[in-house]
């Protein structure tokens, strides 16, 4: 009897070619599309379009298609949390906890308790397994569309009963695949934005709608006022466009949000550097680990040599802060390509 795998199906046409090449491995396949956000979305995902996308792949691959509903657990897990932490002078990362609570925390374990074997995404990176039979995650080949980063938080259960079918091919490959293989997703154009923000309206009208925004002072790093903000939790650390500041002589960066004062202080580049970096709620891939390690702080950003410790990092050479509530991903620091865990910059 083959295997069977429950494959998550956004409607797009990554995860339309990674059940097709499930389909052709001899697995037993069965689609999911995840209905997470009810409310307003122009963002391309999360709408009864791409569930109907997902629908008409799965009859064209000849495999069943089902919806689960998430959206209490999407609101209690992710909104809920990307508006807090504005309102903590933070800056979230919805995708991430999407990923952490709902795609590989739920979804896994509906899958596990329905009988499925493996679940499967159309997520940019590759599980490897490793001699003392543990797996880690690994980025994709592709690096340009190398999601290892926000996949960083899944452990040895997942990642034993994951599969990545494309994390092996290059964009441009996988859309010729899919256009050789006539899917009715093959030139739909990906998703780039948060499902729940709408482009309309922004952060701004989101955020307002739910408990409304807070006007704030900017002081330079004497105290001095220079200026005003007209919503404290939109601003973000290393931040330079917008703030309105003129005659200060050189370029001006945020380097503080006080929300509880509705302060933002700006100065100079060189007051943004920094060298460490605190964090919370670390995850690893296997144990707990403390060493050298390159440490990527955003989804496509350069991945840094530091110091990873029980609850900071220390940078090889100082960079430009990191605004709370971002993740840290630690890579292996001999080829950067293995995740060894991650955590919450503080």
């Amino acid at each position: 009897m083959a295997e069977r795998v429950l494959v998550g199906m956004s409607g797009g046409v990554d995860s339309s070619v990674a059940a097709a090449l499930l389909v052709d491995a001899g697995y037993d396949v069965v689609g999911v599309t995840m209905k997470l956000w009810g409310g307003e979305s122009d963002s391309g995902c999360c709408s009864v379009s791409d569930v109907d996308d997902a629908r008409w792949v799965a009859a064209e691959l000849g495999i069943e298609h089902h919806v689960f509903n998430f959206g209490d657990e999407f609101t209690e897990f992710v909104v809920g949390p990307y508006v807090d932490t504005h309102r903590t002078g933070g800056t979230p990362n919805p995708c991430i906890e999407c990923n952490r609570h709902i795609k590989f925390d739920l979804f896994f374990e509906r899958a596990s308790v329905i009988g499925f074997d493996y679940i499967a995404t159309g997520h940019y990176a590759q599980v490897a397994e490793r001699g003392d039979d543990t797996r880690r995650l690994r980025r994709a080949v592709d690096p340009l569309k190398d999601q290892s980063y926000v996949l960083h938080m899944l452990g040895q259960d997942v990642l034993s009963r994951l599969l990545l079918p494309i994390g092996g091919w290059t964009k441009p490959d996988l859309r010729a695949e899919a256009t050789r293989r006539k899917l009715f997703t093959a030139a739909k154009p990906d998703s780039q934005d948060v499902c729940f923000i709408t482009k309309a309206g922004g952060r701004e009208e989101f955020l307002e709608a739910r408990g409304g925004l807070t006007p704030g002072v900017i002081v330079d790093q004497s105290g001095a006022e220079v200026g005003t903000v007209a919503a404290t939790e939109l601003v973000t650390v290393g931040q330079r466009k917008g703030l309105n500041v003129s005659g200060m002589g050189e370029p001006q960066f945020v380097l503080d949000v006080n929300l509880t004062e509705s302060i933002v202080t700006i100065g100079p580049r060189r007051s943004l550097q920094d060298g460490e970096t605190g964090f919370s709620q670390p995850v690893w891939a296997h144990e707990p680990f403390t060493g050298s390690a390159n440490v990527q702080a955003s989804a496509h950003g350069e991945a840094r040599p530091a110091m990873v410790h029980e609850d900071r990092v220390t940078w090889d050479a100082p960079r430009d802060r990191i605004a709370a509530g971002q993740s840290l991903v630690f890579y292996d620091a001999a080829t950067n390509t293995e995740v060894v865990g991650g955590a919450i910059a503080q």
